[in-house]
């Protein structure tokens, strides 16, 4: 609370932030070029790199204790199986094919900035995921209706997960679209939204009746002045943005446990686009 304190009085006061300083050791120098790869080349969003990046990490920092060097020409298709197999011991296939798309984004990176002769990401071995094993859990309509009903709007909270809801089970918008929606996006004279998806692709969607009357109403009574363009931001200050999607996943959890319903599925928000597409 204390550093967050402080930023808030330097951005006050107009002062600068030093930017925080990247360790020059070998792995983080090659981890920050591949993060600002997946950044401003590949256009991923920031939860995606917060994902990648800690496993790509991983891969270098176990190649460093075994050969003491970290040289992006030595490395070949044992050293990528040995690691992989090494790592999906004890691990959830859903663990394990996260590892690999990582490593195969890493390996492709790599060899379009010519790192390495060839391109490694072919011998990164796939893991098996059977499609459609399942079917998607979902919420009924009762269900949802229910869910809706919990916020109390009549306090400043209450109208913000009340609107956050709206946009989960009528659009069926994604916790990060939420999370990262501005109040540049709302075009209320064509009664539009504008969303940033995955890969930086913008989508229109319509601003149906009950979202267009709980956000003002948000807007208007609750949200007050901020430091941000976000449009849901911190009920207490600093008055930010919400800090990512686990945020939203929060909201979403509380209100299913007030209301009973126990899905079975790890997922919270991505319940309301399941829903809204079956």
């Amino acid at each position: 609370m204390l550093r967050l304190w402080r930023d808030y009085l330097r951005r006050g006061a107009g002062e600068l932030v030093s930017p925080p300083s990247i360790d020059a050791s070998p792995v983080e120098t090659l981890v920050h070029r591949y993060v600002e790869y997946l950044r401003k080349d590949r256009g991923l969003a920031e939860h995606s790199v917060r994902v990648y990046s800690p496993l790509v990490r991983d891969f270098l920092a176990d190649q460093l204790a075994k050969v003491d060097c970290v040289s992006p020409c030595e490395f070949d298709a044992p050293i990528i199986r040995n690691f992989l197999i090494e790592r999906s011991r004890n691990r959830s296939s859903e663990c394990t094919r996260l590892l690999a798309t990582a490593l195969r984004s890493f390996f492709r990176f790599l060899f379009l900035r010519g790192d390495t002769p060839i391109d490694l990401s072919a011998a990164v071995p796939t893991v098996r995921r059977w499609a459609q094993s399942a079917v998607c859990t979902f919420l009924s309509p009762q269900e949802i209706e229910r869910l809706l009903a919990v916020p109390d709007r009549s306090t400043a909270g209450g109208r913000r997960d009340y609107a956050i809801l709206l946009l989960l089970a009528r659009l069926g918008l994604r916790a990060g679209e939420i999370v990262t929606l501005e109040l540049d996006d709302i075009d209320w004279r064509s009664a539009e939204l504008v969303v940033r998806g995955k890969g930086q692709i913008l989508q229109r969607l319509p601003l149906l009746a009950d979202v267009g009357e709980a956000l003002p109403c948000y807007l208007r009574n609750d949200r007050g002045a901020a430091i941000t363009r976000r449009v849901f931001v911190r009920l207490q200050a600093p008055r930010a943005g919400l800090a990512g999607p686990a945020a939203v996943g929060h909201i979403v959890r509380r209100v299913l446990a007030q209301a009973g319903v126990r899905p079975a599925s790890r997922g919270a928000a991505h319940l309301f686009r399941h829903s809204l597409a079956t």
